[in-house]
């Protein structure tokens, strides 16, 4: 498992990082290349390796240039998620006040705007993204899909871009990946800097993603509100979908959080709708019993009950579209219970960009602007083709070569996925072909 981290360039640059009105630098604690956190902290059966470590994020104490000569980029992309506006804030501050970086450009919309056809990019200041911050969303815009790899590094060599932020999801850091390897193929030296950016905290090798507590927190109030109403209700079902394409992390920590969830239903564990074993038998005795229940299932969840015919529909970015798991679980039940006569009164919520599209909250808030500083000290200390991350509690540098890798998902036999068995009280809902 090779950890180590491209460098574009020697070091041998004083930083100029201080304290506001010291001149000192002593009081900066800087990182030191030996600086680093193991990969696998706890000692287990299958991991035994204390050398396999991550390099420590921080200040480095040399640079490898003068940073009044350097010139930054950012960019989004994929899908909106919150804390989007708090990670390009923090960028900026920290280029501008901890470096001062004289030009920072916003690309707009993503990897289209790293190329001739893409709209121009924005000049970005302490002032331009003072009040950012507020809002969801990202000011700059995002896109999904692919670019010419060649023509993205032409823009960005012409622009005289010396280092690029890339704010995004798994897809994205590939195209990060691809886009540094071009870039070094050249031998121009770009830092170019991943930031892990997905609502579905399904990124490998970092310990929760931005915008997951958020994510959580209105999905939980969700859950409340479908609780509310199934029991208000006789008979009464709430189902509430939340997102998780592959992943079904929001979904199980959403009904951990709410404590009213019944069944949670993720794309890690299979479920059966019929059977003595299925969802719908266990919803039989659940509505006898209390007369109401609550469904939380991560739209991701449950695509083997459809047919599918011909190849797989796939989005801009090479995802494939998943069908609509609420609808089909909508019908099944209703259609389950009218045959036989004892129907049902079902509310189906889907809360998707409402969580999107929000705020950060405070502990995500914070999580963005120590990325977002993170970033900036890899890049002024000349590393590239490389994603900051929180990884066992510290801020780390992971190679995209390992984040490209695979997906981050629940483990079925994990204590996550316990923690929600216990907490709902929900069975195993297939017929033992995998695990509960």
């Amino acid at each position: 498992m090779n950890t180590s981290i491209s460098q574009t360039a020697e070091t041998g640059h004083p930083s100029p990082l201080r304290y506001a009105g010291c001149d000192s630098t002593t009081a900066i604690r800087y990182r030191s290349d030996v600086d680093a956190v193991r990969v696998f902290p706890c000692k287990t059966e299958t991991h035994d390796d204390a050398e396999t470590v991550f390099e420590r994020a921080g200040p480095r104490a040399q640079l490898i240039g003068e940073p009044e000569k350097m010139t930054a980029a950012i960019l989004t992309c994929g899908g909106l998620c919150p804390g989007l506006n708090d990670v390009l804030r923090g960028l900026v501050m920290s280029l501008s006040h901890h470096y001062g970086v004289p030009r920072i450009l916003g690309i707009r919309y993503g990897y289209a705007g790293l190329t001739d056809g893409g709209l121009s990019p924005w000049e970005l200041t302490p002032d331009s993204v003072d009040e950012i911050h507020r809002d969801g969303g990202t000011m700059l815009g995002t896109s999904r899909g692919a670019q010419n790899v060649g023509e993205m590094a032409d823009w960005i060599l012409k622009q005289g871009i010396t280092q690029l932020y890339i704010i995004g999801g798994d897809g994205t850091q590939r195209g990060a990946l691809e886009l540094s390897q071009e870039l070094a193929r050249r031998a121009r030296p770009v830092n170019v800097i991943g930031i892990p950016k997905t609502v579905d905290n399904d990124i490998m090798w970092v310990d929760q993603s931005f915008g997951y507590d958020t994510a959580v927190e209105i999905a939980a109030r969700v859950i409340s509100d479908a609780h509310v109403e199934a029991r208000s209700t006789e008979r009464g079902v709430g189902i509430v979908k939340v997102m998780g394409r592959d992943s079904g992390f929001i979904a199980a920590g959403a009904a951990i959080a709410s404590q009213e969830a019944n069944v949670v239903l993720v794309p890690e564990v299979e479920f059966d709708f019929d059977g003595p074993n299925g969802l719908l038998t266990y919803l039989e005795k659940r509505l006898e019993r209390k007369d109401h229940v609550v469904i939380v299932v991560a739209e991701g969840a449950g695509q083997r009950h459809f047919k599918q015919q011909g190849r797989e529909v796939k989005d801009a970015s090479g995802n494939v579209l998943h069908r609509d798991i609420g609808e089909l679980l909508c019908e099944r039940i209703h259609r389950h219970f009218q045959t036989l006569e004892k129907p049902v009164k079902l509310k189906y919520l889907d809360p998707g960009y409402s969580v999107r599209s929000a705020p950060a909250c405070a502990t995500d808030r914070i999580y963005c602007t120590r990325l977002a500083h993170a970033a900036v000290h890899a890049a002024m200390a000349g590393r590239t083709a490389m994603m900051v991350s929180r990884w066992s509690g510290h801020y780390v540098h992971v190679p995209l070569e390992l984040v490209t890798k695979g997906r981050r998902r629940i483990d079925p036999t994990g204590s996550l996925w316990r923690t929600v068995l216990e907490a709902t009280g929900q069975p195993c809902l297939n017929h033992g072909e995998g695990r509960c």
